[in-house]
């Protein structure tokens, strides 16, 4: 009764002081039934009810947006009334520090203005020939006709990339160490993002064990390589650290070691884990439709021939490119994005108070048939056009949006792309549907069970 009364105060005694929703529990409200199925969930209430649709957590006031409209007012016009979630984020501060995935105000608005130029111009081009290099180091470990789960390969290499670009770091201990810690870290948030409360990190849990032990890994790893920086000097080097080393404020202050280890394990994790699920999901499209795959190949051979691809051939390779958008759309792996307001707002007619959960899921806005045709049909001509430019600006949004859209979004794209391309050249491959697959959203969306694919040679050899 306490949280019910609690809930009935912050939105008000009468149902037309809120927008429709489901009835859910006493109590608990809709939170087992969100946590049973979050996708169906969504999904189905989204479609029942609208737009904007009310929910109670266990008694915790929450709104899921589904009005492109509304995600503007929220994520552009009025982004200071909203911050990340504080729970949400809470369960993760020892992991990612002050970095600009939890950070606010004007604090993040500094880093986000001393980070962007390693992400921004010719430094991008710097990187191609380590993607490349690097995917045809994994490819070569493959054979004809090889089954194989695609998601762990996708994982390790994007791991490799984000070693070599964000540390200009090979050593393979390093990376043994890194991905051992990832591995852990991913295992105990997922957990964690589970639970309606939070348990401090003190309380010696297993996972809570292992998670502090993986962050103490990766603060070597990162402290290391720092220490390194700093006495071999960070003239010729073009990595993300060093850049980040390098930059100053306004007030031509660098940034704290302390700041530089929240930004690189920030950029480390964020960085490999959605670029690989975006590649899993897309071999996952691509295995299932040959036709498809065949297309891209063609494209590619095209253009590029027998010769390595660089980020130059990037605007010609426009098929395989929209392969890449239409698989982002399909399976976003940031498949849902959580605000907290902190103050009041209004939304639709309808006024809210401070502290509401607010959620916004490219799931279903990317499978929304007033933007798309045909939205469950992996068709990537239809990026070949003008849609891009013709969508509201919040329908597509495998990035996010706004002031904090993920700043690493146009290197995710070149990576993709180039990853894409290479593979093709070296190997056509097709998904062995006897393995079973379910989307799993968890904090990015999963592919729970594995994309089991064999691959075969094309015979192409650098």
């Amino acid at each position: 009764m306490v949280l019910s009364s609690l809930l009935q105060s912050r939105i008000g005694s009468s149902s037309s002081h809120r927008p429709p929703g489901p009835k859910g529990l006493p109590f608990l409200g809709n939170l087992v039934a969100f946590g049973r199925d979050e996708l169906g969930f969504i999904t189905e209430t989204a479609r029942r009810y609208g737009d904007l649709v009310w929910l109670n957590l266990a008694g915790w006031p929450a709104l899921l947006v589904s009005d492109v409209e509304a995600i503007e007012t929220i994520l552009v016009k009025d982004h200071d009334n909203y911050i990340k979630h504080r729970l949400a984020l809470r369960h993760v501060k020892a992991l990612f520090g002050n970095g600009l995935l939890t950070n606010e105000g004007e604090s993040w608005r500094r880093q986000r203005r001393l980070a962007a130029p390693a992400f921004a111009g010719q430094q991008l081009l710097a990187y191609d020939t380590a993607i490349v290099s690097l995917t045809h180091q994994m490819l070569d470990r493959w054979t004809n006709d090889q089954v194989l789960n695609i998601h762990p390969e996708m994982m390790e290499l994007t791991l490799r990339i984000a070693a070599k670009t964000l540390f200009d770091s090979e050593a393979e201990w390093d990376i043994a160490d890194i991905d051992h810690a990832a591995n852990d870290l991913v295992t105990e948030m997922e957990s964690r993002f589970k639970r309606p409360i939070l348990i401090p990190d003190g309380v010696p849990l297993p996972g809570h064990l292992r998670y502090r032990r993986a962050i103490r890994t990766l603060e070597r790893v990162v402290s290391s390589i720092i220490a390194e920086r700093r006495a071999s000097g960070l003239e010729g080097r073009y990595d993300v650290l060093s850049r980040l080393m390098e930059a100053r404020d306004e007030m031509g202050k660098p940034m704290s070691d302390a700041l530089l280890r929240d930004e690189a394990i920030t950029l480390l994790l964020a960085g490999h884990d959605t670029t690989a699920l975006a590649l899993s999901w897309t071999w996952l499209l691509l295995g299932q439709r040959p036709e498809i795959q065949a297309r891209m190949a063609a494209e590619i051979a095209d253009v590029l021939g027998d010769r390595l691809a660089t980020t130059h051939d990037i605007p010609r390779l426009k098929y395989t490119e929209s392969v890449a958008l239409e698989s982002m759309r399909i399976y976003p792996p940031a498949w849902i994005i959580g605000r907290e307001s902190i103050g009041t707002f209004k939304l639709g007619g309808y006024a809210f108070p401070a502290g509401v959960t607010i959620f916004i899921s490219p799931w279903i806005l990317h499978r929304d048939p007033r933007y798309f045709a045909e939205p469950e049909t992996f068709r990537p001509e239809r990026w070949m056009g003008n849609l891009a430019h013709e969508l509201p600006r919040f329908a597509y949004m495998p990035f996010g949006g706004g002031p904090r859209i993920c700043i690493g979004q146009r290197f995710a794209m070149m990576e993709a792309v180039l990853i894409l391309t290479t593979m093709a050249q070296r190997f056509s491959a097709e998904w062995q549907s006897g393995h079973k697959m379910t989307p799993f959203p968890s904090i990015n969306l999963r592919p729970m069970g594995g994309v089991w694919l064999k691959v075969k040679d094309r015979q192409t050899r650098h």
